[in-house]
């Protein structure tokens, strides 16, 4: 194995962003894009605060301690790759709820010289009701901003705290980037905050609304949460550093180009400044996240535990070119161009990268949240088309048996899910009733839409489904789904 070393020497640069959220991802994605331009340009003034909001203190004392430097190794397969030294993150917060860094997160958020806040706090993160995408003012970490807006928990609460004080003082906002998977996630940033800061100050919400932009952005980079065994890895090829990141060599952000505040020349490092985000952003959630749930709770009920020892059993990549090709494709208006087959062609083989422990533990987690953008949208546009899609009619199957928190060899797994109680009484309620269990889960309106809770065939196919995967398994169950689908398309072009 041999692993390229990169580092460069540049004055510590001046922040000019503050980012919410220091995980794995922001660390491998967000960050290197700006360590790349400030190595080209000496440094300047778009250094990156930050914080974690929620958690892992102990990431934030490990950057402090090394002086905001970590390596990023980048993998394209196990043997070939590139280490490179980041050092664009100049100040690391932990300001949760017990954090003693809060006071230090509010004053740099309202610094003037802070231009634009970044966002990588998950889907749940943003407290939306899936099905109406509107502020939930009843979840506890909400109703808790509302109350105690000056000691808020919630990334919403910090962004309006911090806007009102700008507001307060006379000063320009800073501009919001959430780089998180949904659709929309400018707007739907944008409507979150302005409808908690409605509760907390009328002429705030107003300003807010006029002044501030929330530009969309779509980021994709496979980044998996480092293991001991990524750490012992990266240790025989010389790079001992407790805050380094394993990820594959593909790297991609479209953003919106609205930055009233001014933002760093992203675009001479890659990054695509755009118009408008929204078809690249449908094409990754449909194409890449939703291939990736369907090996999550598939692959996580065979027993499979990465995302690459899935893709490499036939079975499995016949279901994604299905998907892919058949049932999400038809749905995308696509950027203008993109070539959908070389796309689909290299998810494939990134998703077959054997560099990366891609647990599909992880990507199962929050289906409840994920679930709607990555496969019922297009599945409602399927169904007004009159198209069949068995691949995701099996993937929502295989979600209702993964929440029962066992895979089929009877080996219990945690349903890490913002609704798991919710899910798991369903199930209690529902024992070996499949019929009424299907019916309880789509008349989950959080989560799925009326058109397909209301169909009949819809849930008799489930139903079916179901049954399959608990009395034959699921390889066997997908092997029959597309021998049943290529023979309905045959007789349907024979007619």
């Amino acid at each position: 194995m041999t692993l390229t070393s990169i580092s460069s020497l540049y004055p510590t640069p001046r922040a000019g962003i503050v980012h919410l959220g220091l995980g794995a991802f922001h660390r491998a994605h967000q960050a290197v894009y700006l360590e790349r331009l400030m190595a080209r340009h000496g440094g300047g003034d778009w250094g990156i605060i930050s914080a974690n909001i929620r958690s892992n203190k102990a990431l934030v004392d490990q950057l402090t301690n090394c002086g905001h430097r970590y390596h990023v190794a980048e993998f394209e397969r196990r043997e070939r790759g590139v280490s490179r030294e980041v050092r664009s993150i100049v100040e690391a917060l932990y300001a949760g709820p017990d954090g003693t860094d809060r006071a230090r997160l509010f004053e740099a958020m309202s610094d003037p010289a802070i231009r634009i806040v970044t966002l990588t706090i998950t889907e749940k993160g943003y407290y939306l009701d899936p099905a109406t995408g509107d502020l939930m003012e009843q979840a506890e970490p909400v109703a808790h901003d509302i109350a105690h807006p000056d000691d808020p928990h919630t990334a919403l609460g910090m962004l309006v705290h911090a806007l009102g004080r700008r507001h307060r003082a006379g000063e320009a906002p800073f501009t919001v980037v959430s780089c998180d998977n949904m659709p929309g996630n400018g707007e739907r940033t944008r409507k979150a905050v302005v409808q908690l800061a409605r509760h907390l100050d009328g002429a705030l919400a107003d300003w807010i609304e006029a002044q501030v932009a929330f530009p969309s952005s779509m980021v994709d980079r496979i980044v998996p949460a480092m293991t001991g065994e990524d750490h012992q890895r990266l240790m025989s090829l010389g790079i001992e550093d407790p805050a380094a990141v394993v990820c594959e060599a593909f790297s991609q952000w479209v953003i919106e180009d609205r930055f009233p505040g001014g933002r760093p020349d992203w675009e001479h490092e890659g990054v695509q400044m755009v118009d408008d985000v929204a078809p690249f952003e449908t094409m990754k959630l449909r194409l890449l996240n939703g291939s990736h749930s369907l090996l999550a709770y598939l692959g996580g009920l065979a027993g499979i535990d990465t995302v690459a020892n899935a893709v490499a059993q036939p079975a499995f990549r016949a279901l994604l070119s299905q998907y892919m090709r058949h049932e999400a494709a038809p749905t995308l208006t696509l950027p203008e161009g993109v070539d959908l087959e070389r796309y689909i062609t290299a998810l494939l083989d990134r998703f077959a990268n054997d560099s990366l422990e891609h647990r599909l533990l992880q990507i199962a987690m929050d289906g409840s949240q994920k679930l709607p953008q990555r496969w019922l949208s297009g599945m409602v546009t399927q169904l007004q088309a009159k198209t069949p899609t068995p691949a995701t009619l099996l993937g929502i199957a295989g979600w209702i048996q993964f929440t029962a928190g066992q895979n089929e060899q009877g080996q219990p797994h945690r349903l890490d899910d913002p609704m798991a109680e919710t899910l798991t009484e369903l199930h209690e309620h529902h024992e070996d009733e499949e019929d009424a269990l299907v019916r309880a889960m789509l008349n989950t309106r959080s989560i799925f839409p009326a058109a397909l809770a209301g169909n009949e065939q819809i849930i008799q196919q489930l139903v079916r489904l179901l049954v399959a995967l608990r009395t034959r398994g699921v390889t066997e169950t997908i092997t029959q789904t597309l021998e049943a689908e290529s023979a309905r398309a045959v007789e349907e072009g024979a007619s």
